[in-house]
């Protein structure tokens, strides 16, 4: 792909030239064992040092870079170089580049290493698993401390890239059923202190500091650069191989801060947007935003994620605040990602935190989401009826027993499409149905950025006993697995994890985020029927339809009272070998009798039970709803 010949803004009036490809613009190191090229993009003069060390010491060489281009510097060093640290200076401050491969210990200087060794045994034929469909998808998001750090974990390298490799925590994600692993920022971040890891520190990882480089406190050595390249390569090496794919939260949308950022010291005031008056545009709600519509940050966001695909074999991303991006951008690298492997699946935040310094009809919302070529949104619509709003934690939803939730629910398990039994006046945020294929919703009830579902029952139904939180919590993934869409489940929910409350706990202790492995022993009904519903869902392609009009076409909503929502697939939606299946929601304290198409019935899901091979039978014209429960049956 050549780049544009107006290549940055007219703010900056500088061309670079036609012939460079945005590949070889981000290659500030090429290896070879006898010479070391590097090249940097930048407004002024750059200078280049060389260090022994990853973070102490004085440079052992300095170099002026020589203008080749407009705004193009190039430094050619002889001699092997590997194991050598560099970093850029182009009047604002050292820092490793723009587009650093590999890093010392806090990622303040690149390292010089021959990415070939860092290749386990046999990635050159590691391959990611195959999937139809987006719809064929179950994510399961986990953030890597909060999965294995607990004793109770039983895992060797607790909090790190290689406690995916290992044997308990392959099988249990096996046992569980997912097929994607959402894993929370795993690119270098700044603020854990990787030379302090003795020392309780913790963050979730939404603030960015290298970008394409793996974070040093989830490997076992991070001062050596190779460690953390090689181990997050096996990690995936080891998902993949149990036939789960690897999708990694990518956070594009603003820097740590702007003065120290790696934008800000290589090309001043350019990576970021400005309101008009002049100041830092943050509808990151992080202190600054930054301008994909640029050329040079779609460029940049572009290749950063084919860097990741080629070099990490990574098969999906989440765009975090995808909202601040612009849609052009975004379908830029949905273009580029196809040429790779259409399969790859993108999806994000259809929304800012923030009001953005850019046209909000031409940004990567929730709202835009038809005009976005194969990229999915969080579904906040259902999440929001089924739990209660982001906004106020104590307020509940159709779990909670509030009413006139269950249109928004219908819009969720249509997969936020167009349906005729949908009255869309009726749908909490949205007024119009925002997705062209079920494939563009995640449907899900909690994520890392809020409280865990066990959290929210308890703050908005005071005093509620365990056994209806249970019984609660069961029906809520009922919806989320049984919807069209790609259902999103977050890490321990499926061993009633808890936060103590905590709605944002982006930087709390341990002893918040964890995960206690010992309530798969006190909960083991929550952990098979989660196990359960996912198995039901990979087996009937009836509840995985890609295509709005199919499900249009085999999609029914059966009519209920207050507090439930029925639907039936029929016909053999989607293929399915099962000709009928009938899906009852019932939030009721009480049971209720839903009036279904007659017929002779196989019962596969009741009172917190999923057998695909029965739980019994029903005949008649009527079916029978516990309490707080679902029930799922088929012809």
């Amino acid at each position: 792909m050549k780049l544009p010949t107006i290549f940055f803004s007219t703010l900056f009036a500088t061309i670079i030239p036609q012939t460079i490809q945005a590949q070889a613009l981000f290659r500030e190191m090429s290896f070879s064992n006898n010479k070391i090229v590097f090249q940097l993009v930048a407004p002024n003069n750059a200078t280049l040092r060389i260090y022994n060390d990853g973070i102490s010491g004085k440079a052992v060489k300095t170099v002026k870079m020589k203008k080749v281009d407009n705004d193009l510097w190039q430094a050619e060093l002889k001699g092997n170089l590997k194991g050598k640290f560099y970093t850029f200076d182009s009047g604002n401050g050292e820092c490793p580049g723009l587009f650093a491969k590999a890093v010392g210990v806090n990622g303040n200087r690149a390292a010089i290493v021959d990415m070939k060794e860092t290749n386990p045994e046999g990635w050159e034929t590691n391959k990611r698993p195959e999937i139809k469909s987006p719809c064929d998808l179950i994510i399961y998001e986990l953030h890597h401390r909060d999965f294995s750090i607990d004793p109770s974990s039983g895992i060797e390298h607790k909090g790190k890239f290689l406690a995916l490799t290992e044997p308990k925590a392959i099988e249990y994600l096996k046992r569980l059923g997912v097929n994607a692993v959402h894993i929370l920022p795993s690119f270098d971040y700044a603020s854990v202190d990787e030379t302090r890891l003795n020392e309780p520190q913790y963050n979730w990882g939404y603030d960015p500091k290298n970008y394409n480089v793996p974070e040093g406190s989830y490997s076992t050595d991070p001062y050596n650069p190779q460690t953390r390249i090689k181990e997050f390569k096996m990690m995936v090496q080891a998902l993949h191989k149990a036939g789960i794919r690897v999708i990694l939260d990518v956070v594009y949308n603003h820097t740590f801060d702007i003065e120290n950022s790696n934008f800000q010291r290589i090309y001043p005031d350019y990576f970021y947007r400005k309101t008009a008056d002049g100041k830092y545009s943050n509808g990151s709600g992080c202190g600054n935003e930054t301008a994909s519509e640029k050329p040079l940050m779609r460029e940049y966001m572009t290749e950063s994620v084919k860097y990741w695909i080629n070099e990490y074999h990574i098969d999906g991303f989440r765009f975090d605040l995808m909202g601040v991006h612009d849609i052009e951008t975004m379908n830029y690298i949905r273009h580029a990602v196809n040429k790779i492997d259409p399969s790859i699946y993108i999806y994000g935040e259809g929304w800012s935190a923030g009001s953005c310094a850019y046209p909000t009809d031409k940004l990567a919302m929730k709202a835009n989401t038809k005009q976005l070529d194969g990229i999915g949104a969080f579904c906040d619509d259902m999440r929001d009826a089924l739990r209660g709003p982001f906004s106020d934690d104590h307020k509940g939803g159709f779990l909670a027993g509030e009413p006139d939730m269950e249109e928004s629910i219908k819009f969720g398990i249509a997969g936020a499409i167009s349906h005729p039994q949908i009255d869309m006046k009726k749908v909490n945020y949205s007024k119009e149905a925002w997705t062209n294929s079920p494939a563009q919703m995640i449907s899900y009830v909690s994520c890392h950025d809020d409280m865990c579902l066990t959290d929210r029952l308890r703050a908005s139904i005071p005093g509620i006993k365990q056994d209806e939180l249970i019984r609660l919590d069961l029906l809520a993934q009922t919806a989320v697995l049984t919807s069209q869409g790609v259902p999103f489940i977050l890490c321990g929910e499926e061993m009633l994890r808890d936060k103590k409350g905590v709605h944002n706990s982006y930087n709390s202790p341990d002893s918040i985020n964890h995960l206690d492995w010992n309530n798969l022993r006190k909960y083991p009904e929550v952990f098979n029927y989660y196990s359960g519903l996912i198995a039901l869902r990979k087996a009937h392609p009836a509840f995985r339809m890609s295509n709005a009009d199919e499900v249009r076409k085999h999609l029914e909503f059966i009519d209920a009272p207050k507090s439930v929502v029925a639907f039936r697939l029929k016909d053999f939606a989607g293929g399915d070998t099962w000709k009928s299946i009938i899906v009852i929601l019932n939030a009721n304290k009480k049971a209720m009798e839903i009036p279904i198409p007659e017929g002779n019935y196989t019962i596969v899901a009741k009172n917190g039970k999923v057998d695909s091979n029965g739980l019994g039978s029903l005949t008649g014209d009527t079916a029978a709803v516990e309490p707080q429960s679902a029930i799922i049956l088929h012809q």
